[in-house]
Parts: structure tokens; C-alpha cells; sequence
């Protein structure tokens, strides 16, 4: 059954959604003052009414089959190829996703601190609490703590109401409001001297990685707008220090989330969510919406990474290194590409079936392409299909073998064409009823821990437009609450999931000693998250 939506006076939409609803002046106000079309609502909604396609895995992508391993010798060759390209004038930078709120990471001092005083006793002898309580001076952010708690705690011996001070002391805005303030911003480590945030340890990342050979380290942080001045104030006391330290000049720049990427919330019978005072609710689309950020930034190479992905200056060594192995990869894998796009633009009859074959055989052992097909093209079809595939942005993904930690795993799966391409892969995104489906998710022996390097230029020196290149049907639909009622919002597909599924992808296998995420206040406990 059809259902009219009202856009303006002049203009309708028929979507199909149950039951008949109207959009108010003051809803059309909303919509364009966030810079969102009528048919992108209308889309949002048909995704809630139609859901999402599952991904349709052909099989885990594993060492030697998707997933590239290295060797001292590969890691020689890739680390002096990046830094070749650096001295011959490589423009790079580095994009950390830095907006997300802490909130989560502090999930379990929230429930104690909402329990009661008889609750909190039982509770102060059990984890996490109690491994809290015990090692609470292994805290970087304890220092400042002491100096906002009135009274007398004895931080050696502490009691139920003690860790309840302590926790809202942390917690809420009238102590260090961890709460509700981002990562980036928090305290994670401590030496003798100072203590430091993830924000400062990918500035120490990007002098050691991420400069030019003019001594710039260009860094680009996605933050929330209410966080921004916070940002630029550490920015501000931090830099001139760090530049001295590294004989470098850091051009930091901060960008927020479009509004114009957010997306519609849903009632559970996928009519529009209303609040209370009856307007519209839109909600932030996931990470997915960054590559509307990363579309923005003018570098060639990128590399990514998420804020809370970080360890002490002492540990970096492992990061460093692997993380100039993957931008010389992807180097030699650009060179190749463009090698081929370039040479079958300037093709001639004496030297095409030399280059087309080139071509085919990178579409073969790189991307699974099945060859009786290629071969039965005609050399026009061939040449076409090969700058098709090719002329791409590429990137190339570290890859962790899988010890229980959360995260994409690397899969070839189908794509609507028949061929094959690698992709990381969500479990939300593989059906649950699907026996052969979940048999392959449980093969899989990798994750993806967020380790990106990109190259965002064509073989002819024009940037990309990303946008292109997002596959709109591996977005989520997820259950979430709103003021006690229940709601569901649509999440874009994921940044490096279904936001990058057309690009040129290659999977490499990193060490687990440069995946060390803070998930939970408890992970700051980690070795890795220890002073040396």
C-alpha cells in the first residue's frame, strides 16, 4: 500500500510506510537547515521499512588468500620505498576520528554510582570494582583527581563510599567530567613527568610517521562542535613543546560531522520518531559519515586511525614501523595500477596486447577476477573493464589475527556483478540464519583494528570524489531509546566498511602489539597503557 508524504505545497513524495503521516512547515525547516533533501528522507525511510542486504561472503580471507604477510626482507623494502617517496616529495598526512564520547568507556562507574549505598557495598567487592579500587593509582587521570576530591580518602585503603566519591569525581561535570567529554581528551598515560591524552600521542605519532620532508605533519581530527575549543586549548598548550622535541611544524585542523549526514529516527512500526515537543528526531549516522570529512582533506596519501588506538611514546616502535611498511605497499601497488591505466592511455597498436595483458593478470591475482571471462572479451571490452576496475582510490588495511577482540574481519565476499573483492565485514552485516554464512565468519582469523593507508589521487593527478565509491546498501539498522522510549536509527555504511567497498582494497598482516584500543577505563590497566 502506497502512503503520501507532503514535502512542500509543491511538491510530493509517495514512499511506502505504514501508517499515513505529514510532514509540518516547521519539520521542512528542520530538514533544510540541515542541509537534507526530501529524497534522502524519503530513502532513510524505505531502508527502515525494506532493512539492509546481507553481505554475501564467498569465503574468510586468510594468509597467502586476501591477506598479504610479510617478512624482514618485505618490511626492508616497503619502509625504504616510503621513505624514497617521502624525500621525492610524497604529500601525506594523517585523519584520526576523534568525536565519539566516552560514555561507553565508563559504562560499569556509571552503574555503581547509580546504585544505592547497600548495592554499592556488595558491588565494591566484585570486578571491576574491586581490580578498580586496588589499582586506582595506576590511573593517569588520578593526580588530577586528588586535587578536585574534598575530604580525607586514603587512596591505599579505600571503603564502598570512598570509590562512590572517587567514580563521580571522575565521572561528573563537577569533578573531571570523563563522562561526557571525548576520548581524545582523557588522561591515558603516565610517566615521571606528565601525563598525556590520546590527542597528544598521534601528534607524537605523526612527527614520527606522518612529516613531509619540509618538516610538516599535516593531522586532521574529526571532533564534536561542543569539544572544539577543548581541543584547540590542549592544542594550543602542547604544540609549541612537541615541535621543539621534534624539530617539526604541526598543521593540526579539526572538522565536525555534517549535519546534513544525519539521519532520520524511526518509531518500531517505522513511522518518524517525535520528541516530546513534536519535532523530528535526527541522529548522528555513525562513522560511516566521514568520509564526507575525509573527502574534504587535499592529500594523497592518508593514513588512518582510531583515537583510542594508542600506547606511551616507549611502545610506539612497532606502530611506527609497520605503519610505514603499509604506505610503501600500497606505493608499489599504486605504481603498478597506474603503470597500466597510464599505459593503455598512451597505447599503441604495437604494444596494447602487452599492457591489456598486464592489466588482466593484475585483475586476476589481485583481485580474483576469473580469467575465461576476461579472456573472452573483445580487447575494447577488455580495456574498459580493466580501467574500470583500476582507476580506483586504493588503500591497504592492517590486518590483526583474531584473539577474541571486537572488530570487521576480512572476507572476499560477491559482489553484484559476480566477481569478488576483499572487504571488511561486520557481523550485524552476515545473516544469522545463514548456516554456510556463519561457517565462513567462523573461519575467519583476522580483524580489522582500524589500520588504514590511503591514496586518494587518480593516475592523472585528480583527486577522487569519495562519494562515489560508497556502496549504499551496507548501512545498519540499529535499536536504540530516547528519553525511556524506543527508537531506531540508520547508520551509514561504515568508514571503512561500506564507505570504501569500490575501492582498491589489499589486506596486510600487522602484530597485535599496534592494535592496544581503550574499549573500558579497566584496558588503561593493560601493560601496554603502563608507565615503562
Amino acid at each position: 500500500m502506497l502512503y503520501l508524504l507532503f514535502i512542500t505545497e509543491k511538491t510530493n513524495i509517495t514512499i511506502e510506510i505504514k501508517p499515513y503521516f505529514m510532514l509540518t512547515t516547521e519539520d521542512l525547516k528542520s530538514i533544510e537547515n540541515k542541509g537534507i533533501s526530501a529524497e534522502t528522507i524519503s530513502e532513510q525511510l524505505k531502508c527502515f521499512t525494506n532493512g539492509f542486504p546481507y553481505a554475501k561472503l564467498e569465503k574468510a580471507a586468510t594468509l597467502n588468500d586476501g591477506i598479504i604477510a610479510v617478512d624482514q626482507e618485505a618490511i626492508s623494502l616497503y619502509t625504504k620505498l616510503f621513505n624514497t617517496k617521502l624525500k621525492e616529495g610524497l604529500d601525506i598526512g594523517k585523519f584520526v576520528p576523534a568525536s565519539g564520547a566516552a560514555t561507553r568507556m565508563f559504562k560499569s562507574l556509571f552503574e555503581y554510582i547509580q546504585s544505592t549505598p547497600e548495592k554499592q557495598e556488595l558491588l565494591f567487592q566484585q570486578e571491576p570494582y574491586l581490580t578498580f579500587a586496588k589499582h586506582i593509582k595506576q590511573f593517569a587521570f588520578t593526580n588530577d583527581l586528588k586535587e578536585l576530591i574534598t575530604g580525607e580518602i586514603n587512596f591505599d585503603s579505600l571503603t564502598a563510599e570512598d570509590l562512590n566519591q572517587i567514580i563521580r569525581g571522575v565521572l561528573l561535570e563537577d569533578g573531571l567530567n570523563y563522562g561526557a567529554l571525548p576520548k581524545g581528551l582523557l588522561k591515558f598515560h603516565q610517566d615521571n613527568k606528565s601525563e598525556t591524552t590520546p590527542f597528544e600521542e598521534h601528534l607524537k605519532e605523526t612527527a614520527q610517521y606522518a612529516t613531509n620532508m619540509q618538516g610538516a605533519g599535516a593531522v586532521h581530527f574529526t571532533v564534536s562542535p561542543e569539544h572544539h575549543d577543548l581541543f584547540k586549548q590542549l592544542l594550543d598548550k602542547t604544540k609549541p613543546q612537541l615541535e621543539e622535541h621534534y624539530t617539526i611544524s604541526y598543521d593540526v585542523s579539526f572538522s565536525y560531522q555534517k549535519s546534513s549526514t544525519d539521519t532520520i529516527a524511526v518509531n518500531p512500526d517505522n513511522t518518524p520518531f517525535r520528541t516530546k515537543n513534536n519535532e523530528l528526531l535526527f541522529r548522528p549516522a555513525g562513522h560511516g559519515a566521514l568520509i564526507e570529512n575525509l573527502n574534504d582533506i587535499n592529500k594523497a596519501l592518508i593514513f588512518i586511525k582510531n583515537i583510542d588506538n594508542v600506547v606511551p611514546e616507549f611502545l610506539q616502535g612497532d606502530t611506527i614501523l609497520y605503519k610505514k611498511l603499509l604506505a610503501g605497499l600500497l606505493l608499489e601497488k599504486k605504481e603498478t595500477i597506474f603503470s597500466i591505466l597510464e599505459g593503455l592511455d598512451n597505447a599503441n597498436s604495437n604494444n596494447l596486447d602487452a599492457i591489456i595483458k598486464k592489466g588482466i593478470a593484475f585483475l586476476v591475482n589481485e583481485l580474483q577476477m576469473p580469467s575465461l571471462i576476461l579472456e573472452s572479451l573483445t580487447r575494447i571490452e577488455q580495456t574498459a573493464l580493466i580501467k574500470e576496475k583500476l582507476n580506483r582510490p586504493i588503500r591497504v588495511c592492517g590486518m590483526v589475527k583474531n584473539e577474541g577482540e571486537p572488530g570487521g574481519g576480512p572476507f572476499w565476499v560477491k559482489q553484484s556483478d559476480g566477481s569478488s573483492s576483499l572487504q571488511i565485514v561486520e557481523g550485524a552485516q552476515i545473516d544469522p540464519n545463514d548456516d554456510a554464512q556463519q561457517g565462513i565468519l567462523n573461519e575467519s582469523t583476522h580483524f580489522n583494528p582500524v589500520d588504514l593507508v590511503c591514496y586518494l589521487y587518480d593516475y592523472k593527478g585528480n583527486k577522487f570524489d569519495l562519494k562515489a565509491f560508497i556502496d549504499p546498501t551496507t548501512g545498519f539498522i540499529s535499536e536504540k531509546t530516547q528519553n525511556g522510549l524506543p527508537l531506531k536509527a540508520l547508520e551509514l555504511p561504515g568508514l571503512w566498511n561500506g564507505a570504501m567497498a569500490h575501492w582498491l582494497s589489499f589486506f596486510v598482516e600487522v602484530p597485535v602489539s599496534t592494535f592496544n584500543p581503550v574499549k573500558t577505563v579497566m584496558d588503561l590497566l593493560r601493560p601496554q597503557h603502563q608507565p615503562e
